[in-house]
């Protein structure tokens, strides 16, 4: 598949622009250039940028900057080129078409970093983090990204391979070669400290990751409470839009309505649910269950309750229907009584600096994230857990007094765990990292 030349455009296609830029890579790059691209020479040098024009057969299509790049010095690692043409539906799909013509083939999603990564120009968290720079929708996601194109994460986890590394070569060493007395004889009580060691530091990058995964996915956060207490209100303060249909009538809300609002620490996927009361009503009752899922799968609930009138019954059983919830309790409708309340809200006023405040108050620890290298998706958090159960096998079998050449599987694991959150594992890897540190045999 890396044989061929490939094309794709790499702006967008939706509407017209000032530039499209249509990226090239692959054997043929320069090849396919001399058939389209007429300048001053047919002989072209890295790094340049060249113009003239694309043409079709005689004819000219525009008139273009083509930026050139010699592998292995390019994004893919292949011999690239980039046009850049007028930003016309028109002009781009034909000088796309002329490319297809000249020997390339339609480049496939994520194919340009995809060569890149197996090329090794980047590692798959680098190329996972191009996406995700391009996906960004706010600031702190696109320094999540950021921090891991520059190769972040391959800093924070080369430390603890290097540990383990050192582990299990002492052990594969005393196992294989105890006749060499230049290599000291390791024992369980010298690992116990590594072991425990290596899972502080662990325990310290899952902590850091939940945190990334927060700024970067944001919290599902329901908004709940009794009929008519204001939470469709408390809905549209907060995304400062007239969502939710806001009247007297208890039970306007007879389904879900969501949105999203970003605050200072944390993106909110806000869920009004509807009034979650005793009815006969069919579609009362749907929309019911509803909301009782959203409090199920809820990271955030926010409970509300009106300040202008006693807690009832109600109150109480949703109270203690979100007790084991990370919650916040807020009594809306302050604007209507004397006293004040700790959380006193009023939505309808959208006087809810109070709750935005404790939001942000709650999530401000996730910041760290931002400050320091963090693993940033399911992938490559699963496989540091998965390495943090096999490195906590192997602390409770040196506990038993395992013998070590039984760890030796559960270490390799580790290993193998960290090295595929890069994208780079195999077995050899290994063998070659442990025996490059000694010189038996010499």
């Amino acid at each position: 598949m890396l044989n061929d030349t490939i094309v794709a455009v790499s702006t967008s296609m939706i509407a017209p622009g000032a530039i499209s830029i249509i990226r090239i890579s692959g054997a043929e790059t320069f090849d396919v250039l001399k058939k389209i691209f007429r300048c001053h020479t047919d002989h072209f040098e890295g790094y340049r940028i060249y113009h003239g024009f694309i043409v079709d057969g005689e004819t000219d299509v525009d008139e273009v900057l083509v930026s050139v790049f010699r592998a292995p010095r390019s994004y893919t690692g292949e011999d690239m080129a980039e046009i850049n043409c007028h930003g016309g539906l028109y002009i781009t799909r034909k000088i796309l078409t002329l490319c297809y013509s000249a020997g390339c083939r339609q480049a496939v999603n994520g194919e340009f970093t995809k060569r890149a990564f197996l090329n090794g120009k980047m590692d798959l968290t680098q190329a996972e983090a191009v996406n995700d720079l391009i996906m960004a929708d706010n600031r702190d996601n696109a320094r999540l990204a950021v921090n891991s194109l520059s190769g972040s994460i391959r800093k924070l986890l080369d430390p603890l391979m290097e540990e383990v590394v050192q582990i299990i070569s002492n052990i594969e060493v005393n196992i294989d070669y105890p006749e060499y007395d230049d290599v000291g004889i390791i024992t369980s009580e010298e690992i116990k400290p590594m072991v425990a060691d290596w899972l502080q530091q662990c325990d310290h990058i899952l902590t850091v990751a939940e945190s990334s995964m927060i700024i970067k996915s944001g919290v599902k956060t329901a908004i709940v409470g009794k009929p008519n207490v204001g939470k469709s209100s408390l809905l549209n303060a907060l995304l400062a839009e007239d969502k939710a249909i806001v009247t007297d009538i208890a039970g306007t809300t007879r389904d879900l309505v969501e949105g999203d609002i970003h605050l200072q620490n944390v993106t909110l996927h806000l869920i009004d649910t509807a009034g979650i009361h005793e009815t006969d009503n069919t579609i009362e009752k749907i929309g019911i269950e509803k909301s009782m899922d959203a409090i199920d799968q809820a990271q955030l609930v926010i409970v509300v309750l009106d300040a202008s009138r006693e807690i009832d019954e109600q109150d109480r059983e949703l109270l203690e229907l979100t007790k084991n919830k990370n919650r916040i309790i807020v009594y809306n409708k302050q604007d209507l009584v004397d006293e004040k309340k700790d959380m006193g809200i009023s939505a309808a006023n959208c006087d809810i600096d109070k709750l935005t405040d404790t939001i942000n108050e709650m999530f401000a620890g996730n910041q760290i994230a931002l400050k320091q290298p963090a693993l940033t998706n399911e992938r490559q958090i699963a496989l540091m857990s998965e390495a943090r159960s096999s490195m906590q096998l192997v602390r409770d079998a040196l506990e038993e007094g395992v013998p070590l050449d039984l760890i030796n599987e559960d270490l390799e694991n580790v290993y193998r765990c960290m090295r595929e959150i890069l994208g780079e594992y195999n077995k050899e890897d290994l063998l070659d990292q442990i025996f490059s540190r000694f010189c038996v045999g010499k």
